[in-house]
């Protein structure tokens, strides 16, 4: 099976998405990008210009249905059930994927709108991000400065409300730095599963914000109530157990926290989001 991304030519800026996704696309592979099988470009029955591109099919869906969309069985409506462990390895895939994006021997890509939606899982449930219609590609360094103009780009305000990073809603500025901020919102999203745009982020208070408040000693209160059932039933087993999820979370969370910083140049690279993910990722697989 493929699936297919048909470009609305009618909508602006869809004729330089769909170039900006060809380039990026066939500079790159990654294991943890989703794979473009081919390109189309022609004219339809009408004759009007029909641009498409064929993508491996991504079983799963996409990362925002699995956390929001509620499943009806019968009369009972409920979430899809999502682990910890499974969580653990979607943000070392989306990490993983953009440590590539930003640190590839072809040069650095910006991918400009990291979110939920953008994050497609296959059948094993391994992450793949997608859409890059609003990539930047450069060469030279990527690694984000005071001063340095190299790893920025001006650009009108791109993106998604909520997973923008506040350089880019205030002065059009994106770079490396921008996407680590994005991730840090999907991270914090999907261990605490709650939208950045609810109701409750307003008059000053983020989702970073609102982690930040209760971290570390109450994140068990805001984290994803099924977090917290799969940690209580340790219970039954050592205590050791339980706290190892305890300590996981909070490690988690806190590289949420480190890549949400007002600052570009307060944020941690996504090499070393990468590598401290894999580190906690392994520590507590083991022995699981």
């Amino acid at each position: 099976m493929v699936a297919v991304k048909v470009f609305n030519l009618e909508t602006r800026g869809a004729q330089k998405s769909f170039i900006a996704e060809c380039n990026t696309l066939r500079n790159v592979r990654h294991r943890n990008l989703v794979p473009i099988l081919t390109a189309c470009a022609s004219i339809d029955s009408k004759g009007n210009d029909f641009k498409a591109l064929v993508y491996e099919f991504m079983g799963r869906g996409d990362l925002h249905a699995l956390l929001h969309s509620a499943q009806n069985d019968e009369n009972t409506s409920y979430l899809n059930h999502i682990t910890l462990a499974q969580r653990i390895s979607i943000v070392v895939d989306v990490s993983d994927a953009l440590e590539y994006l930003h640190h590839n021997n072809q040069g650095t890509i910006v991918h400009c709108d990291l979110k939920p939606s953008n994050i497609l899982l296959d059948d094993d449930m391994i992450a793949h991000v997608a859409d890059f219609g609003l990539a930047r590609f450069k060469t030279g360094s990527s690694t984000p400065s005071l001063g340095d103009s190299s790893s920025t780009y001006s650009l009108a305000i791109k993106g998604t409300i909520g997973y923008i990073a506040s350089e880019c809603s205030e002065g059009g500025q994106v770079s490396t730095a921008s996407d680590v901020f994005s991730f840090g919102v999907v991270l914090l999203e999907l261990f605490i599963r709650r939208r950045p745009t609810e109701d409750m982020f307003m008059d000053g208070l983020s989702i970073a914000k609102h982690v930040e408040m209760n971290f570390p000693d109450r994140i068990l209160e805001i984290v994803d109530p099924q977090l917290q059932h799969e940690l209580d039933l340790c219970q039954e087993t050592p205590m050791a157990v339980k706290e190892k999820g305890i300590h996981c979370l909070r490690s988690v969370l806190n590289i949420g926290l480190c890549c949400t910083k007002t600052t570009p140049i307060e944020r941690i690279s996504m090499q070393e989001v990468a590598a401290k993910l894999h580190g906690i990722k392994d520590s507590y697989l083991r022995g699981n």
